[in-house]
């Protein structure tokens, strides 16, 4: 019997071990990015015990947050400017950041046949709103300015704007039919290798800056293992094919897939 319950102790013990381990990671999240890491979530924490608790807002408004001590772990950014400017001001862990997706932005309409394959209606087409993402906060609406200015069209289409705080809201505006047409992340209406509805331009990356999507550890992370194995997960090949699958692309090496065209 004496053995019996030793054995019992020690397989009790074997068994409860990975939970006593797992540990929690508070994240701020880019929220263009919501879809995939939502899911990336749950992989993460199937595949290590411990769990990402997710918040999702602007990449502008999670930098204020970070320097007024809010308490996160980790930074998915939706550039590449605000982690390197938390590093630099020591808000997060020098030698920790890298990119984890590039993203795509597009302009599009709940409405099929809306927007055509080149972008001309922002020139030819009839409408009283474009969604826009706020460019001082949200890297995708400065990337849709970017995009105007090139075209020529910003100054014609200014007081057209609808300006939502994130891209999750210039998303939202144009699904409500409070604008009818905005410029979205492509992984809000892009699903199983095209697009979940509506009509839209993918807009041409030489249009804009690159999107780099940074990750970092933050200071308030360094020494969180939760956090260290979300950052090592991200950068693994079952994150990758969940992120390319939600139309981003990856930096060389780890994903050559180009975004799909329309």
């Amino acid at each position: 019997m004496k053995r019996f319950g030793s054995l019992l102790t020690l397989l009790l013990a074997f068994c409860l071990a990975p939970s006593a381990q797992a540990g929690e990671a508070m994240v701020a999240v880019a929220s263009n990015f919501t879809a995939p890491m939502q899911t990336l979530a749950i992989g993460f924490e199937q595949e290590t015990g411990h769990k990402a608790v997710l918040s999702f807002g602007s990449t502008g408004q999670f930098y204020a947050q970070i320097k007024n001590g809010a308490p996160f772990d980790v930074f998915l950014a939706a550039d590449s400017a605000t982690p390197v400017k938390l590093e630099t001001e020591g808000y997060a862990v020098s030698g920790s950041r890298f990119t984890y997706a590039i993203g795509a932005l597009v302009l599009w309409s709940a409405k099929e046949g809306f927007v055509d394959d080149k972008g001309e209606v922002l020139t030819k087409g009839a409408f009283a709103h474009l969604s826009i993402a706020d460019p001082e906060k949200a890297p995708y609406g400065a990337a849709a300015v970017e995009t105007l200015r090139k075209l020529g069209r910003y100054d014609a289409l200014h007081s057209k704007f609808v300006t939502g705080n994130n891209i999750a809201q210039a998303h939202q505006f144009v699904t409500t039919g409070n604008a009818e047409l905005g410029f979205v992340a492509l992984s809000q209406i892009y699903k199983n290798g095209g697009l979940t509805g509506g009509s839209a331009w993918i807009v041409p990356g030489n249009f804009h800056e690159p999107i780099l999507q940074d990750a970092v550890l933050l200071t308030k992370g360094r020494d969180n293992p939760a956090a260290h194995a979300l950052l090592q997960y991200l950068k693994g090949p079952k994150a990758a094919t969940i992120i390319e699958s939600c139309g981003y692309q990856l930096p060389r090496g780890q994903g050559q897939k180009e975004p799909p065209q329309r």
